[in-house]
């Protein structure tokens, strides 16, 4: 009988997140809306804070904040999963709430890079307790031109048709992703690829956790390429995630589009998932993590968070990401609301470490060139967000990352006002610039309260406002 891990240190423990409740935690999956709750599951391995065959936890909520654990939606004890139930999504149909997932099988336990990937289902009907279809896998086989990468089936209804979305790499040896139709979510008819990279360097050799959904009269392929070689200031993290805005044919099942554009500058942002709420808000959740980054949550019992939900707006050819509204309700106290002209500002705050800020600072006539905010300890900043005037610049440093993956970079569209929106939740931070025009996702790790500070190489008028948040 194995044992679930336990935590023994509190001190990275996230506040307001969806966080594993012990072991580790990767890819949000199977997000959605069911007998009036919010779902959502996630890959979980609850007997070590190592990545291990992956299960489903789950949580549900009312209102997008408040979450309740439930019991763990999937085990990996059928032949098809048996080395791990990966991700995947959820859909309802005729009252019942059907999980659609990856089964990972390993020729050989002890080879990883040997595995048969299968399409399988399970479904509830009070979004609790879940039955695996006794047909699974209801896709055995990848097709034919593809390789064994074939993974993160993303459910949507079109018409009286519902499809699947997979990502895949084909035989030689570039990323894709590839549809499914079915009237009964048992019966799947393969269509073929809407998407393939433009060469390994460009557009990754494995595409993960695809998604595609309309969006203001467009429609969107978010996904998160393996291989995509840096260029630049951009693709600086192991993976990436991002999207390509375009129109789907559904009769020829194709999809024109633009160029991929990556949808996060953080260091700490992977595997997205969307969902569509009662109120038709397209509402993504991301894994707050990368693959191969250090852990140092790992000592104490858990590993993992998913970042705060976010709500998708498409404007200028670009996904804005925004707070949800509903993270209004977690405010408590306000503990500053400032208007000043200033060059350094400290925000004195009783508890930094569970804060909502923002900030506006009136860079239209302003004669300087740089405003910096920092999340330091006394001995070293711990997170800088700079932003150049000269350029529209803006850059992220960790000082607990080499030198040479240190920082992060995204550029805005000319504004009268800069406009800067933070969580920060004891090791996580996370930065919406210009009403999410940018986006940064950050983990750190402080050995003591930090400190918040406002600096500029010329004074410039700034307002302030802050308000601590409950769990």
């Amino acid at each position: 009988m194995q044992v679930p891990a336990k935590i023994t240190n509190e001190r990275y423990r996230l506040n307001y997140h969806v966080s594993t409740p012990s072991g580790w935690m990767n890819d949000p999956n199977g997000c959605s809306y069911y007998q009036g709750y919010y779902h959502i599951f996630y890959q979980y391995y609850p007997y070590s804070a190592e990545r291990g065959p992956m299960h489903w936890g789950h949580y549900r909520s009312q209102d997008l904040i408040h979450w309740e654990e439930l019991p763990i939606a999937l085990t990996p004890d059928s032949p098809e999963d048996d080395n791990g139930c990966y991700s995947g999504s959820a859909i309802k149909k005729d009252g019942r709430l059907y999980l659609i997932y990856t089964g990972n099988h390993y020729y050989d336990v002890n080879d990883h890079s040997r595995f048969c990937q299968t399409q399988n289902v399970a479904y509830s009907d009070d979004g609790v307790h879940f039955t695996k279809y006794s047909g699974n896998p209801v896709i055995a086989v990848p097709p034919a031109d593809n390789s064994q990468h074939f993974r993160d089936p993303k459910v949507w209804q079109h018409g009286d048709s519902y499809y699947i979305i997979v990502g895949s790499q084909d035989k030689t040896g570039l990323g894709r992703a590839i549809t499914y139709k079915s009237t009964d979510l048992l019966h799947w008819e393969y269509l073929g690829p809407i998407a393939v990279s433009q060469g390994t360097d460009n557009e990754g050799y494995t595409w993960e956790c695809p998604d595609l959904f309309s969006l203001n009269g467009q429609d969107v392929l978010l996904c998160s390429p393996q291989g995509i070689a840096a260029k630049g200031k951009k693709y600086l993290n192991l993976y990436q995630t991002g999207y390509f805005i375009g129109k789907m044919d559904y009769h020829k099942n194709q999809f024109e589009h633009r160029a991929f554009q990556e949808l996060d500058h953080g260091h700490d942002f992977y595997a997205a998932q969307t969902m569509l709420t009662p109120d038709n808000r397209r509402i993504l959740f991301g894994w707050l993590d990368m693959w191969h980054a250090d852990f140092p949550e790992q000592a104490d019992g858990w590993c993992g968070a998913l970042t705060i939900p976010r709500e998708l707006t498409l404007k200028n050819n670009q996904l804005y990401m925004k707070p949800i509204k509903e993270l209004k309700q977690l405010r408590q106290e306000k503990v500053i609301d400032e208007k000043l002209m200033t060059s350094l500002k400290q925000i004195n705050v009783s508890d930094p470490q569970h804060l909502e800020l923002l900030l506006t600072a009136e860079t239209e006539d302003w004669s300087g060139s740089e405003i910096n905010f920092i999340l330091k300890n006394k001995q070293e900043d711990l997170v800088t967000l700079t932003w150049n005037k000269g350029n529209n610049e803006v850059v992220l440093t960790r000082a607990d990352k080499p030198a040479d993956d240190s920082r992060r970079y995204g550029r805005l569209r000319p504004k009268s006002n800069l406009k800067i929106r933070v969580f920060i939740d004891t090791s996580s931070i996370e930065f919406f610039i210009n009403d999410g025009e940018l986006v940064f996702s950050e983990r750190y790790y402080a050995s003591e309260t930090p400190q918040i500070f406002v600096n500029a190489d010329q004074p410039v008028k700034v307002n302030i406002i802050g308000y601590t948040l409950a769990k």
